[in-house]
């Protein structure tokens, strides 16, 4: 059976649009926020905030819902526009700064590099929706003054922060408030 040049046209027509009806449509991305948050005095005057850790299980692009029942949901189109742990430093650097007007904070990663007066460390355990809907954040950290003056401040914190509805702009926006809770926690043991 010989097959026409016009059909061996509309065949390959058919093919090369194939992969074009097929793709997926380009991903809405996200980023946290700084929220403001209680003003306080004293601290040190130079304050670096370390490189964020953060469990493997968050670190991807896509959001992850949840991670209860042993499962991990992460959402399909819905990814962060940097990566989650520069995006996690760069704003808690930017609500610290708010919070301590007394202090100049910095990110590790910063090409400006003062010597500090305290560092604080970070890593997130736990950053997504609990079974209630809310949003919980688990961190460990270590606020460490470089002069020795007070002992090293260690400690595991929990938030949670309310998220008004199940859409991915609602966990964004709940996690933006934990974020902030967390930093109104690094900012009292800054200045105390």
């Amino acid at each position: 059976m010989m097959i026409s040049r016009r059909q061996f046209s509309v065949a390959a027509l058919a093919l090369a649009a194939l992969p074009a009806s097929c793709a997926s449509p380009a991903p809405v991305l996200y980023t946290l926020a700084a929220v403001p948050g209680p003003v306080l005095s004293g601290g040190p005057r130079i304050v670096i905030v370390q490189d964020v850790g953060l469990a493997p299980y968050l670190d991807r692009k896509p959001i992850v819902r949840s991670s209860a029942g042993y499962q991990i949901a992460v959402e399909t189109n819905n990814w962060w526009g940097e990566t989650f742990s520069a995006m996690i430093g760069r704003v808690l650097v930017t609500e610290l700064d708010q919070r301590l007007p007394d202090a100049q904070v910095f990110s590790e990663s910063s090409t400006v590099s003062p010597q500090p007066q305290a560092t604080v460390a970070l890593t997130v355990t736990h950053f997504d929706r609990d079974a209630s809907g809310a949003v919980a954040l688990v961190a460990e950290i270590e606020v460490k003054r470089a002069d020795g003056s007070v002992p090293p401040t260690v400690a595991t914190l929990r938030f949670t922060a309310p998220a008004t509805g199940k859409d991915v702009p609602s966990q964004v926006q709940a996690m933006s408030v934990a974020l902030g809770q967390l930093a109104d926690a690094i900012a009292r043991t800054l200045a105390g």
